[in-house]
């Protein structure tokens, strides 16, 4: 199993033609599962942020080939400023992503990760994680398969506030972070608050 984060920074107010042509694509062969499709709301704005899950590796990179060569990417090309694909594999403690309603708010939040502990994240973040998502549930944990190491959370919630709360609530009673934690990362955080476009099955 593989997952993709597809960011495309688009022009202000293409949103309906992209993510129709993102609706599009998803039909067509090869192309993977659509699982999320989100507009940033708070974090770099105008991106359209496309959560797949693809067989395999071979999957995953046919498909983003055939993205890349396309004179018309989505059928919005003159919409799109820039593509970014970032595919990642499922921690093992991490249940398989199920398309659903969780929350109108979602939290897509990165962490960059010291070089050679990304097996330890596997080893400190996984137990301590019932004890996290008993506040608020979690739709996947994830390692990058490109680029700097790094981990990427998505956290669905029914509202800002309530995202303040039960973040504060974890820390509070000692939950998550989990310890040891912080201790494999690097400091380099990032947060994108998105919200679930009219195709997303995540909503």
């Amino acid at each position: 199993m593989r997952y993709e984060l597809l960011s495309l920074t688009i022009r202000f107010g293409t949103v309906p033609a992209v993510t129709a042509g993102i609706e599009a694509h998803a039909k067509t062969p090869g192309a993977g599962t659509l699982l999320g499709c989100f507009v940033s709301e708070i974090g770099d704005l105008n991106r359209v942020i496309v959560f797949r899950s693809f067989v395999d590796d071979a999957e995953m990179q046919a498909d983003r080939a055939r993205i890349h060569g396309a004179t018309d990417p989505f059928g919005a090309g003159d919409a799109i400023v820039e593509m970014e694909f970032t595919g990642y594999a499922p921690y093992s403690f991490s249940q398989p992503v199920v398309p659903g309603k969780y929350g109108p708010v979602y939290e897509i939040r990165t962490y960059r990760v010291k070089h050679g502990c990304l097996p330890a994240v596997e080893r400190v973040w996984g137990p301590a994680l019932p004890g996290r998502v008993a506040l608020s549930p979690l739709t996947v944990a994830m390692y990058a398969l490109e680029g700097t190491p790094r981990i990427t959370h998505i956290w669905p919630y029914a509202s800002l506030d309530d995202r303040a709360e039960k973040r504060a609530r974890s820390v509070a009673e000692g939950v998550w972070p989990p310890p040891g934690g912080p201790a494999l990362l690097t400091g380099d955080m990032r947060s994108v608050i998105a919200l679930p476009t009219a195709i997303s099955p995540l909503t």
